[in-house]
């Protein structure tokens, strides 16, 4: 796996490019400055395989539409999520726009199904709280797994926005703390982590697990 991170728009979201066999990438969570994405898919050679974005909130989703148009492939999101990410309520004024609706076809990001790049293996794990169709995605051969913004190093995903849930949340942290410790966390803001060292440090997971 090849990994490239981009810290994006006013709040700083990471958006990640994951690259497998043959130059095959999925764009993570693609929240702005469509521009500068494109022209680093561009500067390597990148082919898009699929677009994933581990929730619908407008800071990591606004440059999915322009790159879409200018990369097409599918895109995957939890339905849960996917009912209002492109809808007049998911904005933030002043910052982000509503979203557009991506031209190309729109998958259910779940359990049960998740994008494939060539050479990698993804397992998706629905971690609602912070919103309610929250996904994180684990690459198993590589110990990863981007928790977008349910769990961060020192901190959790805030669940006082539409469609947050504490208990749901609470649950979440529980599911992604059954992965390996020396799993390495990259979040949907901020610097990376591993599980291990959240146990140890991060209150409000060392106190959701307690």
């Amino acid at each position: 796996m090849q990994l490239e991170i981009l810290s994006v728009g006013p709040f700083e979201a990471n958006c990640y490019l994951i690259t497998g066999d043959g130059n095959q990438t999925l764009v993570l969570d693609p929240g702005a400055e469509p521009e500068r994405v494109a022209d680093y898919l561009s500067a390597h050679h990148l082919t898009v395989a699929a677009y994933a974005l581990t929730h619908g909130h407008a800071d990591h989703v606004c440059a999915l539409a322009e790159l879409a148009r200018r990369f097409p492939a599918e895109v995957w999101l939890h339905p849960a999520d996917a009912a209002w990410a492109f809808g007049p309520g998911n904005q933030i004024p002043g910052f982000y726009a509503v979203p557009s609706r991506p031209a190309t076809p729109l998958r259910e990001l779940t359990a049960a199904q998740a994008p494939q790049i060539s050479g990698l293996t993804i397992e998706a794990l629905e971690t609602p709280g912070h919103s309610p169709g929250g996904v994180a995605l684990y690459l198993p051969a590589e110990h990863t797994c981007f928790t977008g913004d349910t769990l961060f190093k020192g901190s959790v995903g805030r669940t006082d926005l539409p469609g947050g849930d504490s208990r749901a949340l609470a649950q979440s942290l529980r599911r992604l703390a059954e992965l390996p410790d020396g799993a390495l966390l990259y979040p949907g803001h901020g610097p990376a982590s591993t599980l291990g060292a959240e146990k140890k440090s991060n209150y409000f997971l060392i106190n959701g697990l307690g």
